[in-house]
């Protein structure tokens, strides 16, 4: 899915610590996360959000990392181990042309796509895949980031999402340091 996939090793500095500092994933999300969910994370990369969302959880639901880098799943799955989280979260391995989700057809409440839509080489079928996992109702939180993604491609990638064939609405736009958003419901 990509056009230029986030180096691995760069995952330790997006799963820094000091990151929460001006991107607190608990702030960003708590008001789109209930326990019970199921949440699709595309490219959680070590679980910077991840972690949160599943403490979030509180044991009920159902968290699915589709990322596209082994080394990054594996870190994750490391983590998530640490935390005792792994009945919660679940990782896939996806490939350039499958997020490997068919079978989550009609069952996902919430899909989390941050930083990740820009590496994605054919936008539409990335978010017709997102779509199909989608329960009729359910959100699709996007965050990508300023200064690495021109405002003017955030913006069609939301034409994308709000024009036929998914005329998505937009919930929100909610405002995240140093960052472009939307929250759409399907």
């Amino acid at each position: 899915m990509s056009q230029h996939v986030c180096p691995w090793w760069k995952g330790y500095f997006l799963a820094s610590p000091i990151r929460k500092l001006s991107t607190n994933p608990k702030k960003i999300l708590s008001p789109y996360i209930k326990p019970g969910m199921k949440i699709l994370e595309v490219g959680p990369g070590m679980g910077f959000f991840t972690i949160p969302m599943a403490q979030m959880l509180n044991n009920k639901g159902k968290i699915y990392a589709v990322d596209l880098q082994d080394k990054m799943l594996s870190a994750l799955n490391k983590n998530i181990r640490k935390k005792q989280l792994n009945k919660i979260v679940e990782t896939r391995l996806c490939n350039s042309d499958s997020l490997n989700i068919q079978d989550l057809k009609d069952q996902i409440d919430l899909a989390v796509l941050f930083y990740v839509v820009h590496e994605a080489k054919d936008q539409l079928h990335f978010f017709q895949q997102i779509k199909d996992a989608m329960k009729p109702g359910g959100q699709i939180f996007i965050i990508e980031p300023k200064g690495h993604v021109p405002e003017k491609n955030f913006e069609e990638m939301i034409k994308i999402l709000t024009e036929p064939p998914f005329a998505f609405g937009i919930d929100a736009r909610p405002i995240v340091h140093k960052s472009y958003s939307v929250v759409v419901r399907v």
